[in-house]
């Protein structure tokens, strides 16, 4: 059963030289559905850990949990914190299928990452969206994953390799779990496609949100077992701590 949405027309007119701004209504000055103003006022991710993108007060080499421990992947790319609007267009994208809200973050992260590559981040080989298990890609109709790792390849000229890695057992919801319970949860839920090559390979596994990392860090053992050079992350917003006031 094939549930991903075809994404042969497009949810935009992008190629207008001007657009409605899908927050304020007003007139956009882009050629993308998001005015200045309102592009200005996202909740842009500033200090960080360099290694998993958890929002920091003050800057410094790693957050205390990639000091401790490591993550397999090599860093996580994301361009705000999860927080208003970026929370409500996610949600809006990913609940309510409301796919322009998720084509634009997709167009903003693709821009974001161009001016990464420009300072210096290394390209990876391929996009591999996070998988769906079966039962939570039923009740939802699409990975939200897999669009966005489709509009990215586009953007970036990158291939998307949906099928590399697979979820082979459903698991309860992440939601609510803290990062070992996650962790637990995650184990010998995914796995490998058998016709696939990774050895030697740089690739970024693409997602919505991180919150834990435990399923990037899932992900990302799995790709480096098999033989990856390494893997980095690709995602739209980052949680801050559960500790973090506000």
């Amino acid at each position: 059963m094939h549930c991903q949405p075809e994404q042969k027309t497009q949810v935009y007119i992008w190629i207008k030289n001007k657009q409605t701004c899908l927050l304020c209504d007003e007139p956009g000055d882009a050629p993308m559905a998001l005015c200045t103003p309102c592009l200005d006022e996202l909740p842009w991710l500033d200090i960080q850990c360099p290694v998993c993108a958890l929002p920091l007060p003050v800057a410094g080499p790693a957050c205390g949990q990639c000091l401790q421990r490591p993550p397999a992947f090599e860093r996580v790319i994301a361009p705000w914190r999860y927080a208003f609007p970026v929370d409500s267009l996610i949600s809006r994208f990913k609940h309510h299928q409301e796919w322009p809200f998720g084509r634009l973050m997709a167009e903003l992260l693709a821009q974001f990452l161009h001016y990464r590559y420009d300072e210096g981040l290394s390209r990876p080989d391929g996009l591999l969206p996070v998988p769906l298990s079966r039962r939570r890609l039923r009740q939802r109709g699409f990975n939200q994953a897999g669009m966005l790792a489709h509009w990215l390849g586009q953007q970036l000229k990158l291939p998307v390799e949906s099928h590399l890695l697979q979820r082979i057992h459903d698991t309860p919801a992440q939601q609510g779990l803290d990062a070992r319970a996650r962790r637990r949860n995650l184990r010998g839920a995914f796995a490998l496609a058998g016709d696939v090559p990774v050895a030697g390979r740089h690739l970024a596994l693409v997602d919505d949100v991180l919150t834990t990392g435990a399923t990037a860090q899932a992900l990302a053992r799995l790709l480096l077992d098999a033989g990856a050079r390494q893997v980095d992350v690709y995602c739209l917003a980052r949680t801050p701590s559960p500790e973090a006031p506000g």
